[in-house]
């Protein structure tokens, strides 16, 4: 064998060994990467999406269906902070986790998309292959509503929430507009009392400040008392 050929088998070879060496290492930063997005889209403690995860699945749902309207849903559970206190955080953090299942199963049921935004308050959004939103309300507020088997208590728990919904074209702004107008019908809801949901209606503006649980981030960056979405 001529050394030129010598040469250009050793290149060859050092080539692919170089190749092989380096994928284990371009495999595991390909796999961080992959961790690192998952995070920054979904929320630790229940798995589901986050409001980053939530305002992406809105992006892709507009693009898939541009003409297709959106039903947006904000969900918001009634006292909680009356169970973290009687069972305890850890079985606050429990109950979270299986009524955010619970949720997700039924945006996913419906071809949509679940978030946990915050504390107790949840979102979805859901492609509007039914005009009637208070079937989609009952729905959430009945499955929520479930008996809930806290680890190391006798009796299953119970939580209700307030929900409001919004309908809005796929290509409305997530926060200013969807989120936004459904953040008021909710809390038309929480104003009725437990277990109620209200439908955003044009011209609906948030209720008084004293009627309100209080002021959230987004309350912050959006006009509330006399604002209209």
């Amino acid at each position: 064998m001529s050394l030129s050929l010598i040469m250009i088998a050793t290149a060859t070879v050092a080539f692919a060994l170089g190749r092989l060496t380096a994928w284990p290492t371009i495999h595991g930063l390909r796999t961080q990467l992959a961790d690192a997005t998952s995070s920054m889209l979904h929320d630790p403690l229940t798995g589901m999406l986050n409001r980053a995860g939530l305002q992406a699945a809105h992006a892709t749902l507009a693009k898939t269906a541009p003409a297709q309207p959106l039903i947006v849903a904000l969900i918001d559970l009634d006292d909680f902070k009356h169970i973290n206190d009687t069972h305890g955080h850890g079985r606050g953090d429990d109950l979270l986790i299986d009524v955010g299942d619970r949720i997700t199963d039924i945006a996913a049921l419906h071809g949509g998309a679940a978030a946990r935004l915050a504390g107790d308050e949840y979102a979805a959004i859901l492609p509007a292959r039914t005009d009637d939103l208070n079937r989609i309300a009952d729905t959430l507020a009945t499955i929520i509503s479930q008996p809930i088997a806290l680890p190391a208590d006798d009796n299953p728990t119970t939580v209700t929430a307030s929900v409001g919904l919004a309908l809005v074209d796929a290509g409305d702004p997530f926060t200013e507009v969807a989120l936004h107008r459904a953040d008021i019908a909710m809390y038309h809801a929480k104003r009725q009392g437990r277990d109620r949901h209200a439908i955003y209606q044009p011209g609906m503006t948030m209720p008084p400040a004293q009627h309100r649980r209080g002021p959230r981030l987004r309350d912050r960056r959006q006009p509330t008392d006399g604002a209209t979405a």
